[in-house]
């Protein structure tokens, strides 16, 4: 008998050091893992809160891209040789969505994305401001990095043309249809003066503390940087866009049609969508059934509305009526304001735990406005100088309607992106780099999930408003159906146009962005739906199987307990959500 119990007592020691062997050896892998994230992505250590390389900028040159491909196999390789099985239950989530992370790093790496570093919207040439305002600044040392910064800025500008002038050659660029209106934010780059650069702006700011001489010294360095090298790079780009590239862009519309185009449209749909089994036809297929039936319930209101016009006329009514907007930016400001108050008042009605982070309202800046989308969260590191921002756009006012401010604002700012992702930031117990991971269809999914909560929560008030919603929820599932159809199945630019204002009241200048984004950035538009009806696939599954016993704010609390994570892993924590509630 005692020999049998020593056998189990060794067998028990060895089962409980080949688990703490297979846990030592994960979370030194997620160790390395992050830190190598962060000197290979210094903007993104800043934007995390680490300061450490905040007098960095990544190189792009395709000899650095070909390194971050071998090490994510490399990455790969050390995690497939852990046993998942012997990883506590925590650690198993991590192993799952670094897996998921590791993954598609390698299957997107194999086409080359970096030759094409622009959207219709932004790019490595605005980028940089945003870096600009997410640096602390608050002594000499930390002015001397951001000039480090800037006197590297040149070099990432020209690594960035050469990388496109090989897409050029190759045949994989930006369509040539959407280029034009992307001119206005290469030139704004371009300044005669260099304190009227938006990348001085830091300079003017500079904070007590740091003597006059300092001071002085810092912004003629600035000032010197920006004029003899900086600028003048800015300037090397523009010249780049519009003598090579807008001339030299394909006249194709679709990534399908893009060297080895069908595989790499259907890697970015898998991507964006965080599954495996989806597929463009799939996506496209469900959008037409969600285009129908938000189509029954808009005309529902408009019904409500005794309206007698068509829903073309109903449409035309919505975008033209003075009585929905505003003449004064600062008006357009103080109701987004306003109405992200009232959402604030009624929180903790529907969420048990509230991030400790603050988040302000501004406008999107000047030299983004004019091809930008409507607005858009923009985050903040814990323990930094300012909280998160929800971006207005108030450029052409007269096409920013009041009765859509609701719904962006949920989705936006909270119970949105700035709830959502300052929550993530503050999860205890999930390695840093689950903290800053944003897979795009938990994301945006759960954005446009806060647009319709919002009805629950009592936001929207008049129908216009709740048109205003559906609006928005229809802009999303017509994203399903213009992706597609652009990137698979043969779509023109008009084509896409004409789907989107026909189906939605958005204004015509948001048409014309949006269906530029869509057709700059594949796949990515395809998030926010699949994303949302998952959750609320989950959420009723969950009212379903505990009846009484059922929690919003716990619910609720346990989607966004994580941080952001693919689709199947939310699935699976929201099944031991309602076994542990049930």
């Amino acid at each position: 008998m005692n020999n049998r119990i020593n056998l189990l007592l060794l067998l028990a020691f060895a089962i409980t050091g080949d688990v703490m062997a297979q846990s030592g050896a994960f979370n030194q892998l997620l160790d390395d893992y992050w830190q190598n994230e962060l000197r290979e992505s210094p903007v993104s250590a800043t934007y995390a809160g680490v300061e450490d390389y905040n007098d960095k900028l990544p190189l792009v040159a395709p000899a650095d891209h070909q390194r971050r491909a071998d090490q994510a196999q490399e990455f790969m390789r050390r995690l497939q040789a852990i046993d998942i099985t012997g990883l506590e239950q925590n650690e198993q989530v991590s192993y799952q969505i670094l897996q998921f992370v590791l993954k598609h790093d390698v299957a997107l790496s194999a086409f080359n994305r970096y030759r094409i570093p622009i959207l219709s919207d932004t790019g490595f040439h605005t980028n940089f401001n945003g870096v600009a305002s997410a640096t602390p600044l608050r002594n000499e040392k930390d002015y001397r990095d951001y000039l480090l910064r800037l006197q590297a800025l040149p070099v990432f500008l020209r690594q960035n043309v050469a990388n496109m002038r090989q897409g050029l050659e190759d045949g994989f660029t930006q369509p040539r249809v959407i280029l034009d209106n992307m001119r206005s934010a290469f030139a704004a780059q371009v300044t005669e003066n260099p304190e009227d650069h938006p990348l001085f702006g830091p300079f003017k700011r500079i904070t007590s503390g740091i003597s006059e001489q300092v001071v002085a010294d810092l912004q003629e360095q600035g000032r010197q940087l920006l004029r003899d090298s900086v600028i003048p790079a800015f300037s090397e780009v523009n010249q780049f866009f519009l003598n090579e590239y807008i001339p030299g862009a394909r006249e194709s519309l679709g990534a399908y049609q893009l060297p080895d185009g069908q595989a790499y449209y259907q890697a970015l749909v898998r991507f964006f969508t965080t599954l495996d089994d989806a597929t463009p036809e799939s996506v496209h297929q469900l959008g037409l059934r969600e285009v129908a039936r938000i189509r029954s319930e808009m005309e529902a209101i408009i019904e409500q509305l005794e309206y007698e016009g068509e829903f073309s006329e109903f449409l035309n009514f919505l975008r033209t009526d003075p009585q929905f907007y505003v003449d004064d930016p600062r008006e357009l400001l103080k109701e987004a304001a306003w109405i992200a108050k009232r959402i604030d008042g009624v929180m903790p009605k529907y969420f048990g735990k509230l991030p400790r982070q603050p988040y302000g309202v501004e406008a999107v800046p000047d030299n983004l406005a004019p091809n930008y989308t409507t607005g858009r969260y923009v985050g903040a590191p814990l323990g930094g100088d300012r909280g998160g921002f929800y971006w207005v756009n108030t450029f052409a006012l007269g096409k920013r309607p009041l009765y859509n401010l609701p719904a962006l604002t949920l989705h936006e700012a909270a119970p949105g992106h700035h709830h959502q992702n300052a929550l993530g930031l503050e999860a205890e117990g999930i390695p840093e780099f689950r903290k800053h991971l944003y897979p795009h269809a938990y994301g945006e999914g759960w954005g446009l999930y806060s647009e319709k909560l919002g009805v629950e929560m009592g936001i929207y008030q008049t129908p216009y408003e709740h048109f205003g919603r559906l609006t928005y929820e229809m802009w999303r599932a017509c994203r399903l159906v213009i992706d597609t159809g652009i990137h698979a199945k043969g779509w023109t630019r008009q084509q896409a146009l004409d789907y989107l204002a026909d189906n939605t009241a958005l204004s015509l200048l948001n048409v014309r962005t949006e269906v530029d984004r869509y057709i700059s950035w594949p796949g990515q538009a395809l998030a926010y739906k699949m994303g949302e009806l998952t959750i609320w696939e989950l959420r009723a599954k969950a009212e379903q199987e505990l009846g009484d016993k059922f929690d919003i704010r716990t619910f609720h609390d346990a989607v966004l307990a994580d941080g952001g994570v693919p689709l199947e892993v939310l699935r699976a924590q929201i099944d031991k959500y309602i076994e542990a509630n049930r």
